[in-house]
């Protein structure tokens, strides 16, 4: 949607840049922590716990409840039309071409579980409940990250980073359907899921008018809300259904139509929102940012997202790599993938989705859990910065890393060499006539 010259469409246009979408998220967790433990903080948690909504219909929800499981179905359903754009014309389309990305992203998930595991094993914590929060790789951060200090990196590093960030929120997304649903209502899931296939069937025969699909998914939503299923589920299948081929009257495809027009509201005003209200944390009466940092649940998480990402992300890699023999190709090398999987641990705003969900409201370690997000992604940030730099600083790079085309001309070159020098070795002398 465009708006007209003014603050909003320069607000709008802004957003296209990943680093001042990530920049806005950030400022908007910021202002929340400082005003949730300011002298004033009790403005702000009455603000967030306002019940609004009608009791009747299950939808006696807080404010800071429509921000995660209202508006946020938004940025998913934008998450959804990314994945059925990826899975039908883009990187994981093919394959072979996605299977390195893909295996890294499901490593980058274990590593983080690992790290977090172990840490409550070592400390004898028992607070197992928070495994799940440091898998996530938020795409926008982790790209601006690239963006900014990835300069000089092949193109292919940065289509890796959103093959497996993609690839990854695929794993956060089932996640959350499989192990955050509660006393699921397998009648209200199936309305859910007989309202998304009705929405595909509109879609995909072009019919778009707004005052069909809308009511259609708020009606997705509600039913998915109602099963016992996170709600944002229904957010990711509506995107799903969407068509991502063009037809021969179309200048662009639907998936990327619709992107266009909810990209604003996704990244400019849902994540936001939803930023400000999920990192809200009383530090102060919750006994001190230091109390914070000592909790085994918050150091499984802040240690998770950078180290266990790197971990899982660095070793599967080299593991398919130099066991399996897998290539990277196409101008990445093996060292490339270092700095990358740092960035990758990146996780706010899914990670944030997730620490609300995994521990309950009163529970002392689901404020602490939301605030070891924020550092552990800034932990991320810095190191990947570092680390980038560091390997961009490096002058050699390894063959592996040679782009396609020298490496093609290169060998065409060798083979032709040896062609010559083994025509040489098997050329046989020619036969002196008998009247010589």
């Amino acid at each position: 949607m465009a708006f007209k010259a003014g603050p909003i469409a320069r607000y709008q246009n802004a957003l296209r840049s990943e680093s001042f979408s990530g920049v806005v998220l950030l400022l908007a967790a910021l202002v929340s922590l400082i005003w949730s433990n300011s002298p004033v903080r009790e403005a702000f948690f009455a603000m967030s716990e306002y019940v609004v909504g009608p009791a009747a219909l299950h939808l006696a929800l807080p404010v800071s409840g429509w921000a995660s499981d209202g508006l946020l179905v938004i940025f998913f359903f934008v998450v959804g039309l990314e994945l059925k754009q990826e899975f039908t014309t883009g990187s994981l389309r093919d394959p072979r071409q996605a299977a390195v990305p893909i295996i890294a992203a499901v490593c980058g998930m274990v590593g983080p579980i690992a790290v977090y595991m172990a840490v409550q094993l070592i400390s004898g914590s028992g607070q197992y409940g928070g495994w799940a929060v440091p898998v996530a790789t938020d795409i926008a951060f982790a790209l601006a990250v690239l963006s900014i200090f990835g300069k000089g990196l092949p193109p292919a590093a940065r289509t890796f980073l959103m093959t497996l960030a993609v690839a990854d929120d695929l794993g956060g997304i089932i996640v959350i359907g499989v192990f955050f649903s509660n006393g699921i209502n397998f009648l209200y899931l199936a309305a859910s899921i007989a309202i998304v296939a009705i929405f595909g069937v509109l879609v995909s025969r072009r019919i778009t008018a707004w005052w069909l699909l809308w009511p259609l998914g708020i009606l997705a939503w509600y039913f998915m809300h109602t099963a016992g299923i996170h709600a944002t589920i229904a957010g990711v299948l509506l995107g799903m259904v969407v068509p991502a081929t063009q037809r021969k009257n179309e200048s662009v495809s639907l998936t990327h139509r619709f992107s266009d027009a909810f990209s604003f509201w996704s990244a400019g005003v849902v994540l936001p929102i939803f930023a400000f209200f999920a990192a809200g944390v009383n530090i102060v009466d919750s006994g001190g940012f230091g109390s914070m940092l000592s909790d085994p649940v918050a150091i499984g998480i802040y240690l998770g997202l950078p180290l266990g990402k790197c971990i899982g992300i660095f070793g599967g890699v080299w593991v398919m790599v130099k066991i399996f023999r897998l290539k990277l190709g196409h101008g990445i090398d093996l060292a490339d993938i270092f700095p990358i999987s740092f960035v990758a641990g990146i996780g706010f705003t899914v990670s944030l989705l997730i620490a609300y969900l995994s521990f309950d409201a009163t529970d002392p370690h689901e404020a602490h859990a939301r605030v070891a997000v924020i550092v552990g992604s800034l932990l991320a940030v810095v190191l990947g910065a570092i680390a980038l730099r560091v390997r961009l600083a490096q002058r050699v790079r390894g063959s592996g890393a040679q782009p396609k085309s020298l490496r093609s001309s290169r060998e065409a070159s060798d083979n032709a060499v040896e062609s010559r020098r083994m025509r040489r070795l098997w050329r046989k002398p020619r036969r002196k006539p008998d009247h010589e």
